[in-house]
C-alpha cells in the first residue's frame, strides 16, 4: 500500500538527524530528498490486483513548509491516492495512485485549488537549479487589480518560479533562477508595468553593506581600494559611486564581514582612508514615510486650488454683494465665477490628478481595469461637461447651464485625503515587523581575548553591523545581546519576552545560548558570536513574518475574483444610469419639478452617472484579509506564537480536534532515569557505558536522558568521559536502538523492539516494567547479544499546564488525542494526569499520519502539536502543524504555527487568535461588499423618487475613500488583542510555566 515509497521518504529524515537540531525558524524550508521512481511504474500493489503508479508534478508558488503541507493535504483528499511526499526546495510533488479511481487532470486541480500551479514532468532527480529569492518594494500600485497584474507579468517570465505581490505591504517576493533571468530584467520589468520597483534584496545567503569612504581624492584611490577589497574570499559584488565616496558590498556572511571591509580599506593607500557604514535611509521605513509625504503635499496642493472652487460654487454665492461680482459677465454668458472655477480646477484636475491618468494609462495598455481607471472616467465626465458649458456660455447670449467644477476637484481632494489617510493606517499594520527589526541595539562591545587562555586584553565599542561569526561581545547588565551565541564566561537572567513572549527572565551560564536583541537583567556575560546578520533568529522570525504577510489566504481568492470583473462591471452599471436617467427625463417619465432649479435632465442623470462610477470601492474588497492576516500575524508574533500566513490562521480557527505528541509536547522534554536493574554480574559503570556508547548517537529525549545519567555514573573516575565506539548503529522509529560495541550486539529500547528480535522478556523484567508503567515511567529494556541484562525506568513528568489546558480545550468544544511511541502503561498513566480520553500508544511516525487522516475523514479539523522529526508527517498531515519552539528544526518546519515558548497555553491563544482575526476578515467582507451593495443604489438614485435624495459625486468620492480606511482600521482594532480571560487561571492557580 506504498510503504516502501514512505519508508524510504522517511529514512532520509532519520538519516539526516545528526546533521543539524537547532530551531531554525526560517520561512524557507529544509525539506529532506525524495524517495523518486520512475514514472509509470509501481511501488506497490494496491486492493486486489490494481496496480498504484506513481506521478511527479512541477509544483509552482511554493515558499515555505505551510505550502508543502496545503499542497500535500489537498492531495491526499482525493479518493484513490496512496501517498503524496511534497518536496518544497525542488517544487516537486510525487504522488502515488489508483488510476481506476482517480486521474492525473484530477490531482493537478486539486493543487490548483490550493492556489498553487501544477504540471505534470517526468522525474528529474538530476535538476540541481539554485533559486535565489528577491524582494521589491513596488510604489504605485491602488488596488487589487494592481498587484494581481504585477503578479501575472512577473509569473510569466522564464525564469521565475514563483512571484507574490502583497498590496497591503507594496512588496513583491519572487524566487527566480539568476541563470536564466536576472533581478535587474525583473526591476525592468516591474517598470515596464507601470510602477515604481525599488530593491530590498535580492539574495537568500548574501549579505549586502554601504560604506562611506573619507580620504579619496581621485579614481585612482577608489580603483586601489576595490581592487584590495576583491582579494578577499567571500565578496561576491562591489559596487563603487566615486561622486558620493561610497562602496556597495555583497558577500558571504560566513566567510567574511564588514568590520574585515574596514580594517582592509584603512590599510591601503598608507593608511589615509578612513571607512564607515553609510548612514541609510531606513529602508522599507523611509519608502513608507516617502509615500505619505508624497500625498501629504498632494493633498495640501489640491485644497489649495479645490477651496475656492468650492467658495464659489456654493458659499459665496449666498452672499448679496459677492454673488453680485461673480455674476458679472465678460463675454456673453461667461461670468466671473464660472472663470475662476474652471481656472482652479484645471491644474487639480490635469496636475495634481495626473496620478489617475497614469495610473488608468498603464492599467488599460496591460489589459485590465483599476481603481484609476474609474476616479479618471467619473472626473473627466464632470470637468469635460462643464468645460462643455463655459464654451457654450461664451458663444451664446442666452445659455444657462451648471458647470460640475466641483464635482472634479472637490472629488479628487477626497480622494486624496482618503489615500492618505489609509497609507497612515496601512503603514500601522505592519508595526509588527517594524518593532522587531528595532529590538537590535545600535552598538556592541567587542572584547580582545589573548589566543592561549582565553584571558580579556582590551574591549571597544564598535556599530553592531560590524559583529563577526566567532566574536566574543560583552554583554554588561541593562544592555541587549548584540547577536545570537552562546555564554562563554559568566551568568545572569536574560528577558526573552520580545522575542518569546515568555515574561519571566531566563537563568543563563556558561554553555547556554542567547538570542539577539534580548535584554540583559543582572549579571556580566562574555557570548561568542555564532550567527549574525540574516542567519539570527530574530532575523529569521522577522523573515517568517514578512512571508505570513505575504502569503495570500485561500478566502481571498474570492476577493481577487470579484475585483477582475468590479471595475468593468461598475463602468457598464455608471452607463446605464446615466442613459436610464436621461432617457426617463426625455420621455418625460417624471415630473419636471424631480429636477433641481440649477440643473437640466441631462446634468441630472450624469450626475447620477459619475456618483455611481466613483462611490464603487474595489479597494476595501482587496485589502479585507491581507491587512487583517498582517496584523494577526504581526499580534501573534509579539505573544510567541508564530503563524506561517493566512491559510494557518484560516484553517487554525475551524480546528475542532487536537492531537497531541507525548514526550516534550505534553511532558517537559527532560526524562531523568529514576531506576536501573541489573539481570547480569557487571558493574554499573560498565553498563551504562555500553548503553551510553549506543544512545550518544540518538537524538530523542530519553536518549540524551540515559547518556546524561551515565555520565553521573562514570563522572567520579572521568571528567569528560569518552565512549566506546558504536558500530553499525541503527535507530529503529518509535522502538529504539541496536548497536555494536566492544564487539557484542547491544540493543536499547521497549518491548517490540526486543520481540521483534526474538529475544526472551523474563518474568521479573515484565514485573519491573508493569510497575514503571503504572508509575507514568518509561520501562527501557537493554539486551546483550540477545539477552536481557538490565532494565532502565525513565520519568518525565507532565508540563504543569497541561491538564489545565486540556480543560479549557474541552470548554472550547475541541477534541484531545494523544499519539505517542511509548508503551501503553506509561501512555495510559500520562493521559490520565492530563485528562485526555483517548490514546494511541507504541505508534510509529506514519502510524501517526494514518490516525490523523483517518480523523480527518470523519470530519474532524485536526491540529497536531509536536516538536521531533517522528512528528512531522502527523504535522504535514494535520489541517494545521503546531511546532513546539524547543523542538527539532524539520519538526517546526513542517509546521504551520511554531510555539516559541513551548507552552500548551501557546495553542489556546493561536486557535483564539485565529478565530479572532478571521471573525474580523469576515467583517471586513460584509462591509466591503454590503456597502458597495447599498451604496451603487443609492448613488444610482433608487431613494430619489420617493425621498428626493440623491449624493452628488463629490460625496460619494468621499464615501468611497472612507470605505477602504474603515476596512483598515478595522484590520487595526486586532492589535487590542488580548489573551482568553481563561488562560489567567492559570496564573492564579499559581502555574509557573518555564
Amino acid at each position: 500500500m506504498g510503504r516502501k515509497k514512505f519508508d524510504g521518504a522517511w529514512e532520509c529524515i532519520n538519516g539526516g538527524l545528526h546533521l543539524r537540531c537547532c530551531g531554525n525558524l526560517s520561512p524557507e524550508s529544509h525539506y529532506p530528498s525524495m524517495t523518486t521512481y520512475p514514472k509509470g511504474t509501481s511501488s506497490s500493489m494496491g486492493e486486489g490486483s490494481e496496480v498504484a503508479i506513481t506521478v511527479v508534478f512541477c509544483v509552482m508558488g511554493m515558499t515555505c513548509a505551510a505550502c508543502a503541507g496545503s499542497v500535500e493535504k489537498a492531495i491526499k483528499r482525493l479518493p484513490g491516492i496512496r501517498e503524496a511526499v511534497v518536496d518544497v526546495l525542488n517544487d516537486k510533488a510525487q504522488v502515488l495512485y489508483l488510476p481506476t479511481i482517480v486521474n492525473e487532470e484530477s490531482i493537478r486541480d486539486a493543487i490548483e485549488d490550493a492556489g498553487f500551479e501544477a504540471k505534470s514532468m517526468e522525474d528529474d532527480s538530476s535538476n540541481n537549479t539554485s533559486f535565489q529569492i528577491c524582494r521589491v518594494h513596488i510604489g504605485g500600485m491602488t488596488c487589487t487589480s494592481c498587484s494581481s497584474n504585477v503578479q501575472s507579468v512577473l509569473q510569466s517570465l522564464r525564469g521565475v518560479q514563483i512571484a507574490q505581490v502583497a498590496l497591503a505591504t507594496e512588496e513583491a517576493e519572487i524566487r527566480y533562477d539568476p541563470k536564466i533571468i536576472s533581478y535587474t530584467q525583473l526591476m525592468e520589468t516591474i517598470s515596464n508595468t507601470g510602477f515604481n520597483p525599488i530593491l530590498i534584496s535580492k539574495g537568500e545567503h548574501i549579505s549586502k553593506i554601504e560604506l562611506k569612504i573619507d580620504g579619496i581624492k581621485n579614481e585612482q584611490s577608489m580603483y586601489i581600494i576595490e581592487q584590495s577589497l576583491r582579494t578577499l574570499q567571500g565578496v561576491e559584488t562591489i559596487e563603487t559611486y566615486l561622486d558620493i565616496n561610497k562602496i556597495v558590498l555583497t558577500y558571504k556572511p560566513y566567510m567574511t564581514g564588514p568590520r574585515t571591509f574596514i580594517e582592509l580599506i584603512e590599510s591601503s593607500g598608507s593608511g589615509c582612508f578612513r571607512a564607515t557604514i553609510f548612514p541609510n535611509d531606513g529602508g522599507r521605513k523611509a519608502h513608507k514615510q516617502e509615500e505619505i509625504n508624497r500625498y501629504f503635499k498632494l493633498l495640501i496642493w489640491s485644497l489649495v486650488f479645490t477651496v475656492p472652487v468650492f467658495l464659489t460654487s456654493m458659499v459665496l454665492m449666498y452672499i448679496p454683494g459677492v454673488k453680485n461680482v461673480l455674476e458679472v459677465k465678460i463675454v456673453n454668458m461667461l461670468n466671473i465665477g464660472l472663470l475662476i472655477r474652471w481656472e482652479f480646477s484645471t491644474p487639480v484636475q490635469f496636475v495634481i490628478g495626473r496620478r489617475f491618468y497614469v495610473g488608468a494609462y498603464k492599467a488599460l495598455s496591460k489589459g485590465y481595469a483599476n481603481m484609476d481607471l474609474l476616479i479618471a472616467l467619473g472626473t473627466n465626465a464632470a470637468y469635460f461637461y462643464s468645460v462643455y458649458v463655459v464654451g457654450r456660455a461664451t458663444f451664446s447670449s442666452h445659455f444657462e447651464g451648471s458647470d460640475f467644477f466641483e464635482t472634479s476637484s472637490m472629488l479628487i481632494s477626497f480622494i486624496l485625503l482618503g489615500k492618505y489617510l489609509e497609507v497612515l493606517a496601512k503603514g500601522k499594520t505592519s508595526q509588527a515587523i517594524a518593532k522587531l527589526m528595532d529590538l537590535t541595539p545600535d552598538t556592541a562591545t567587542l572584547l580582545t581575548l589573548d589566543d592561549d587562555k582565553g584571558n580579556v586584553l582590551g574591549e571597544r565599542e564598535i556599530d553592531s553591523r560590524l559583529i563577526q561569526k566567532n566574536d566574543v561581545i560583552k554583554v554588561v547588565p541593562g544592555t541587549k545581546v548584540a547577536s545570537d551565541g552562546f555564554v562563554v564566561w559568566g551568568q545572569s537572567h536574560v528577558n526573552e519576552s520580545m522575542i518569546t513572549g515568555e515574561a519571566k527572565p531566563v537563568a543563563k551560564m556558561k554553555g547556554d545560548m542567547v538570542i539577539g536583541g534580548t535584554v540583559n537583567e543582572n549579571g556580566v556575560l562574555h557570548v561568542k558570536v555564532t550567527r549574525i546578520g540574516s542567519e539570527t533568529a530574530l532575523s529569521q522570525i522577522v523573515r517568517l513574518v514578512e512571508s505570513a504577510q505575504m502569503a495570500k489566504a485561500p478566502v481571498q481568492k474570492y476577493a481577487d475574483q470579484i475585483s477582475k470583473y468590479f471595475v468593468p462591471i461598475v463602468i457598464v452599471l455608471s452607463l446605464s444610469t446615466w442613459i436610464s436617467w436621461f432617457v426617463a427625463g426625455k420621455l418625460h417619465s417624471y415630473p419636471k419639478s424631480w429636477i433641481p432649479s440649477s440643473m437640466n435632465s441631462f446634468e441630472l442623470a450624469l450626475q447620477f452617472g459619475i456618483s455611481v462610477m466613483v462611490i464603487a470601492c474595489p479597494c476595501a474588497l482587496g485589502l479585507a484579509t491581507p491587512t487583517a492576516v498582517m496584523v494577526g500575524t504581526g499580534v501573534g508574533a509579539t505573544q510567541g506564537v508564530l503563524i506561517k500566513g493566512g491559510q494557518a490562521l484560516e484553517s487554525a480557527h475551524k480546528v475542532n480536534c487536537i492531537v497531541f505528541d507525548k514526550t516534550g509536547t505534553l511532558t517537559i522534554g527532560k526524562p531523568v532515569v529514576v531506576t536501573t536493574k541489573l539481570f547480569k554480574n557487571m558493574p554499573v559503570k560498565d553498563f551504562y557505558e555500553l548503553v551510553a556508547a549506543a544512545e550518544v548517537n540518538s537524538e530523542h529525549p530519553i536518549a540524551k536522558s540515559i547518556v546524561d545519567h551515565a555520565k553521573n555514573i562514570t563522572q567520579d573516575e572521568q571528567n569528560n568521559p569518552s565512549w566506546p565506539q558504536a558500530k553499525e548503529f541503527v535507530s529503529i522509529a518509535g522502538h529504539g536502538v541496536k548497536a555494536i560495541v566492544q564487539n557484542k550486539e547491544i540493543m536499547v529500547g521497549n518491548k517490540k523492539l526486543m520481540l521483534d528480535h526474538n529475544i526472551a522478556i523474563s518474568v521479573e523484567a515484565e514485573e519491573i516494567l508493569a510497575e514503571a508503567e503504572n508509575m507514568a515511567q518509561t520501562g527501557i529494556l537493554v539486551s546483550l547479544d540477545g539477552e536481557i541484562v538490565g532494565v532502565l525506568a525513565v520519568s518525565d513528568p507532565l508540563k504543569p499546564d497541561a491538564k489545565e489546558v486540556i480543560s479549557i480545550l474541552k470548554s472550547m468544544k475541541i477534541k484531545s488525542i494523544m499519539v505517542t511511541g511509548d508503551n501503553w502503561g506509561t501512555a495510559n498513566s500520562i493521559a490520565r494526569q492530563a485528562g485526555i480520553e483517548t490514546v494511541m500508544a507504541e505508534a510509529q511516525p506514519e502510524t501517526k499520519a494514518i490516525k490523523v487522516k483517518e480523523l480527518q475523514n470523519s470530519g474532524y479539523t485536526v491540529g497536531m502539536v509536536g516538536d521531533g522529526i517522528n512528528d512531522s508527517p502527523a504535522l504535514v498531515a494535520a489541517d494545521v502543524g503546531m511546532a513546539i519552539g524547543a523542538g527539532t528544526d524539520i519538526a517546526i518546519e513542517a509546521a504551520d504555527i511554531v510555539l516559541m515558548k513551548s507552552n500548551l497555553e501557546d495553542i489556546i491563544i493561536a486557535i483564539d487568535l485565529a478565530k479572532k482575526t478571521f471573525s474580523r476578515i469576515r467583517l471586513n467582507y460584509i462591509w466591503a461588499l454590503g456597502y458597495n451593495i447599498l451604496a451603487i443604489p443609492i448613488a444610482a438614485g433608487i431613494l430619489f423618487p420617493s425621498t428626493k435624495f440623491r449624493l452628488p459625486p463629490w460625496i460619494a468620492g468621499a464615501a468611497m475613500a472612507a470605505s477602504s480606511i474603515s476596512v483598515v482600521c478595522s484590520s487595526l482594532l486586532l492589535k487590542k488583542y488580548k489573551k482568553p480571560t481563561k488562560l489567567n487561571n492559570l496564573e492564579m492557580n499559581g502555574i509557573q510555566i518555564e
